[in-house]
Parts: C-alpha cells; structure tokens; sequence
C-alpha cells in the first residue's frame, strides 16, 4: 500500500530549509509532491546522477518562470488540480508575482496555502531577514541551551528550521487538508518559526510556573546538564555517554552500575546544592572506562543509557540497523521515512531531483495539453532539462 497520504497533490515553491523539509515530509508519506523550481535554475540537461539535496527526494521538479505572464498562468493552473500549496517567501512576494492567497484560493476555493516564515506573516519583525539562530533567540529557546557559566549554544538548526518551522507547516497543512475534505473550504496556513520554537518549549514553562526551572541560570535545572544524572561523560578514549537516569528506580540502577550505590553525598539525588560536586566526582569515575567497557555494562539495562554517536556511527548501530532507521538512496546514506505505519508504509520513490528535470511530464500528468505544453517550453514561460 501508497503511504497515507497517497492521493493528495502538494505544490512546493522552491526553498530552503525547512519548506523543503516539510515538502520531504509530505512526499515520504506518500502524497505527490512537485517543486517548482526559478526558471534561471536549469543548466542546459540534467546531470545523470540524482541531486546533492537530500531533503529534495520523493518528488519531481518543474522550473517555471514566475516573472513570466504565461509563467503565473501555469502554476495557476496547477494549482487548479492540487489539494496544497506551501511557500516560503518573505510575506507579499507571493502577492506581488500574482499567485498569492487570493489569486489560489479564487482559482482552487478547496487549496490549503501554506506559509513558512521565520517571524510570521505580520508583526513589527515580519518583514526583517533572519535565521534559526534569531527565530530561536526570540522565542526564548536559545537562552537555555549551554551550560552553567558559558554563552548560549546554538542546537545545529534543528529547533527553528525543522523542529518549530518544516514540522509545523507539515503538520498544518495536513491539518487544513483534512478540514477542507470535510467543509470544501481552503485556507492560510501561516507558519512561522518563532511560533514552533515557542510551543517547543511548552514544559518548560509548565516548569517554570511550578518552580523547577530558573530561566536565571543556564546549565543548573534538572534537564540543562544541571543535574549529574542527566549529562553526557567523557569516557577513557575520549568519547562520550549520555546518563538519562531521572526516575527512582534508574537513578538507583545508575547507582548501582557505578558501584556508588551506599554513598551518602548520591544518596541525596535531588538535592540541587550537591550537583556540582557530584558531577565533578561521577565525571572522574566515567573515565576510567572506554565508552566500549560502558556500553557492555550499561547498554540495555534501566539506567537510561546510551553511547553519542555521530551520524556515521548512528548508521551502523546494530539497534539502527534492525530497525532500517537509516537507507542508502543514489549511493547516499540518510534517515529513513518516519514514523512508521503498518498498513500505509512511507517509500521513498524518487531521487533529489535537478531543476526542470520533469517539467514536461508534470505539466502533462497533472492536465496541461500537450500542444500547449510545447508553446509554453519554446516561450520560456516552463524550463525542461533535456
């Protein structure tokens, strides 16, 4: 079986970051997604090997000129047959190329328009240019991640691009697919950033509301490496574990793997004024061990426990094997689809497209005439790669 959401046509204006992510989202799962591509990106034929961009596997690419009269015209006609859209222009560029919200939504009442911006579609930063790194600053997310006595640090850009931005604006345009099913009705989507980041971080202001989270001091909470339990070691090789061991019943665990079981000063885990000296002193005893030797003694039991791989070592983890977490696509090694389903399983039935390598047989397949899709090649309005 098709993954589940085999049937529903998507429409991606070309981007970066996290509108590709959520576009690769969406293609995983099984709808048909095409990216549309700037005309000026095609370079003579497509090269025989798949593009570089894995975030742009599962879905074919049509280049069209959006400057272009004939251009605007196609894409609106596609958007004519399709059940999403998703862009991630600053707010009004859209507008101003003639296929904004208003132009869609008259052609295809039933379109879901998704949106993906940094700041959001209004407010005084709107229209300002920005990163993860600012989107994540604003929402109050950055401010606790580092540790006690040092600057923030940036989590890669996990938390704005693809965490609080590409999964929001997937999720919400599935959302407002699946209410247009119902009420033939479209609708905006504005996904913004700063938004995700913030819902994110919803715990912690539960939190911060109970007392258990000093939004003060970076690198002191329960789960900022405040705590000694909740940390990663450097091991006897120099490279490193990660301790989860929050609960009773694994701190216990912990204490008994460690041989610190009976130590009074551990005894006390919760009590936060003893924290800095117990992971000065757990810390020494972590390397007297390789992270081998502790893989063997703590791997799979209840301490909540695992060794920090990097990504080529998370790819040949045995437990990563069994489960296929990772595929091999064109030669490229990269995370599988996710979650799982076990009737509708997600495939991935398309390599990272180059610009205009199918943009005869989109137009074609999605009701554009076939004498019409030549005029439109030979105006320039539509790119193919040959």
């Amino acid at each position: 079986m098709p993954g589940p959401l085999a049937g529903l046509r998507v429409i991606e204006i070309a981007g970066i970051g996290p509108g590709p992510f959520a576009a690769m989202l969406l293609s995983d799962l099984g709808a048909e997604v095409i990216r549309v591509e700037r005309a000026g990106a095609v370079r003579g034929a497509a090269p025989d090997k798949p593009a570089g961009d894995v975030s742009l596997r599962g879905r074919r690419n049509i280049a069209i000129d959006l400057k272009h009269p004939d251009g605007v015209a196609t894409l609106l006609d596609l958007v004519g047959a399709a059940d999403a859209l998703i862009e991630g222009f600053r707010p009004g560029v859209m507008e101003r190329l003639g296929v904004g919200p208003d132009e869609c939504l008259e052609r295809n009442p039933k379109l879901v328009f998704g949106r993906m911006t940094g700041w959001g579609q209004d407010g005084p930063y709107a229209h300002a240019a920005g990163h993860d790194i600012n989107y994540i600053s604003l929402a109050g997310a950055l401010a606790h991640f580092g540790r006690a006595g040092e600057a923030p640090v940036p989590p890669l850009n996990m938390v704005g691009d693809f965490g609080g931005g590409g999964m929001f604006l997937a999720l919400g345009v599935v959302a407002a697919m699946l209410e247009a099913k119902g009420s033939g009705q479209g609708q905006v989507v504005d996904t913004a950033m700063v938004d995700g980041t913030a819902i994110l971080m919803t715990m912690f202001w539960s939190m911060k509301a109970a007392g258990i989270f000093d939004e003060q001091q970076r690198g002191t909470n329960l789960l900022d490496t405040g705590a000694h339990f909740y940390d990663v070691y450097e091991c006897a090789d120099g490279r490193y574990i990660s301790i989860g061991s929050i609960e009773p019943q694994f701190y216990a665990e912990l204490m008994r793997l460690t041989g610190l079981e009976g130590d009074e000063q551990f005894a006390r885990q919760m009590d936060a004024t003893q924290w800095p000296e117990l992971k000065v002193r757990i810390a020494e005893l972590f390397k007297t061990k390789t992270c081998d030797e502790w893989c063997e003694l703590m791997e799979m039991t209840d301490v909540c426990f695992a060794p920090v791989l990097t990504m080529s070592e998370a790819a040949e983890h045995p437990h990563n094997v069994d489960r296929q977490t990772f595929i091999e696509l064109g030669g490229v090694t990269q995370p599988a689809p996710a979650p799982r389903f076990s009737r509708t399983a997600a495939v991935v039935d398309q390599l990272p497209a180059h610009p205009g390598q199918h943009s005869r047989e989109i137009l074609v397949d999605w009701g554009v005439a076939a004498d019409h899709v030549d005029a439109l090649l030979t105006s320039g309005a539509v790119r193919h790669a040959e």
